[in-house]
């Protein structure tokens, strides 16, 4: 039995320049990290040729063509495996709507597990690519390619999409006093609203040339903010993320609604300095930056929103358990 670990993540800056149909004429870049918060992945052989896939629900088959989950499935193909395997995987929070990563995260660490059952050596980089190639070339979702990079690699990182399809992964280097800071400081609130990111970004994608110059900005300021906070100015980040959050909005009907702007006005009146919905919008959870001393407050006026305290996490998808019989 293999049980593998993968972090989900916030994304703070320049999500949507990772989409191909922009960075391949412009180049992209975020700043995002992981958190402390995982999707866990556990996969073992059968004694007979069937294959188990367990997640809200159970799938018992016999060829790979049959599995419905299309993550799990894709994976298996990529892999090669064909028979005699049950996994299963469960998060520490609900996968669906989230805005945490949370497909990417399934993909990362379902292929870390099936290529060390099948003792093979894989690198962080080529788990990225394998989860972009059956999330976007295969399956065709409408999504970028931030989310499998930062399941793999894990850290706080900025990443650079280059026009020749290249990715750098540098990592972003804190003084131990702003990790603390950006642990103290940072905080996450679930809207309620559960939402399919593929509706929201479907729109996004497809408008990304009308959308072209407000990326552009989104994407300085992911540079902006990296050396802001490699500088330790952590306020600024508050201030640039409601700045981001305001164009943000602009790239699609569905990233914010009634509702969302309600529950950001009342954070702000509470004391955050700024924040953002995670991911692609729409619903989820909203991340503020609001410093630690009036999270009280924020906290009273968002008293009706379950909180998701989290902390940064150093490390991407990882093998935790490896039973061999």
């Amino acid at each position: 039995m293999i049980i593998v670990q993968t972090p989900l993540r916030v994304s703070l800056f320049g999500g949507g320049t990772d989409f191909r149909s922009f960075y391949e004429v412009e180049g992209g870049c975020v700043l995002t990290t992981a958190i402390d918060k995982y999707i866990f992945v556990i996969i073992k052989k059968r004694f007979d040729r069937k294959l188990r896939v367990g997640y809200t629900r159970t799938e018992m088959v016999d060829s790979v063509e049959e599995v419905e989950h299309e993550l799990i499935r894709e994976s298996f193909r990529k892999t090669g495996i064909s028979q005699g395997v049950e996994i299963d995987t469960m998060g520490d929070i609900p996968s669906a709507g989230s805005g945490l990563g949370s497909s990417s995260t399934v993909t990362v660490g379902a292929l870390n597990a099936m290529h060390h059952l099948l003792g093979h050596t894989v690198t962080q980089d080529v788990l990225a690519k394998e989860a972009c190639e059956i999330e976007i070339d295969i399956l065709k979702k409408p999504i970028g390619i931030q989310d499998q990079y930062i399941a793999a690699f894990g850290g706080f990182r900025f990443l650079e999409f280059k026009p020749d399809g290249q990715v750098v992964v540098d990592r972003v280097h804190l003084s131990d006093d702003s990790i603390r800071l950006l642990n103290d400081n940072l905080m996450l609130f679930y809207t309620g609203i559960n939402r399919k990111s593929e509706d929201v970004l479907f729109e996004q994608n497809h408008h990304i040339s009308r959308h072209f110059s407000i990326l552009c900005e989104m994407k300085d300021m992911a540079y902006i903010a990296r050396d802001e906070l490699q500088k330790g100015n952590l306020d600024v980040l508050g201030e640039m993320l409601h700045k981001s959050w305001l164009l943000k909005k602009q790239l699609g009907t569905k990233i914010s609604n009634g509702i969302i702007e309600e529950i950001y006005q009342a954070a702000l009146r509470g004391g955050a300095i700024g924040g953002k919905i995670s991911g692609a919008g729409g619903g989820g959870y909203l991340l503020l930056y609001c410093p630690y001393e009036r999270q009280s407050s924020v906290r009273e006026a968002l008293r009706n929103l379950q909180e998701l305290p989290f902390r940064l996490e150093y490390y991407g998808s990882k093998v935790i358990f490896d039973y061999a019989r």
